[in-house]
């Protein structure tokens, strides 16, 4: 049986799983982008009151690997709480705020790394404030923010691998359920890994193009 053979055979698990898979990054993706660019805007304009609590945050949760972070909402802290909670939410909690603090992370360090001289050019040339925002900073920020959001959203879809060990039916466990009743690994992972890099290398590709075409080095002013 070929990697193409168990592709169609199994193409409806492969689907439902792989529709798992990019359901639980419909909720990430949106949590961590909205949520973590309030943070970053936030930890730049209020440095001791957000920023410092951010950074501190992001510093020790960088030692804390995912899936210790994910079986610790799941079991544990369930357990402390006398609750249960459905493994699908406690998957997007966990990556959820995994999310969050790389995003805040990114756009902080833009916010601060953003030239002076811009906008001193600006008030220069009359623009007003608004003006100033709209015309000057958002436009480039966007730039130098969207290739790495691009690949931190990336890094996240392939953490949602570790959902299936809290028994999260995404493409993985699927894979796995498929194997154990045919037991053919090599062509199941790697139709498993061909399924990732039609879904990861485009993203991938877009965000080295848009690292190339549009993010500028301050360090060149």
């Amino acid at each position: 049986m070929t990697v193409f053979d168990i592709i169609m055979r199994y193409r409806e698990e492969l689907w439902y799983g792989l529709s798992v898979t990019l359901r639980l990054c419909a909720f990430i993706w949106p949590i961590g982008i909205i949520i973590g660019s309030l943070l970053g805007i936030s930890g730049a304009k209020w440095k001791l009151l957000v920023g410092v609590p951010t950074k501190v945050a992001s510093f020790i949760l960088s030692g804390i690997p995912v899936l210790v972070l994910l079986f610790w909402l799941h079991y544990p802290l369930q357990s402390m709480l006398r609750i249960v909670v459905d493994p699908f939410i406690t998957a997007v909690a966990a990556l959820s705020i995994v999310n969050v603090l790389l995003v805040a992370d990114l756009i902080r360090g833009v916010l601060t790394d953003f030239p002076a001289q811009y906008l001193q050019a600006a008030r220069a040339t009359g623009l007003t404030s608004r003006q100033t925002v709209l015309n000057i900073q958002l436009p480039l920020i966007f730039r130098q923010v969207l290739p790495g959001l691009l690949v931190i959203q990336v890094g996240i879809l392939q953490s949602t691998l570790f959902a299936s060990l809290i028994s999260v039916d995404e493409i993985f466990r699927i894979a796995q359920r498929i194997n154990s009743e045919i037991y053919r690994p090599v062509e199941i992972y790697t139709a498993l890994a061909m399924l990732f890099l039609a879904v990861c290398l485009p993203l991938h590709g877009l965000a080295a193009w848009l690292r190339v075409r549009y993010t500028r080095n301050y360090s060149e002013q």
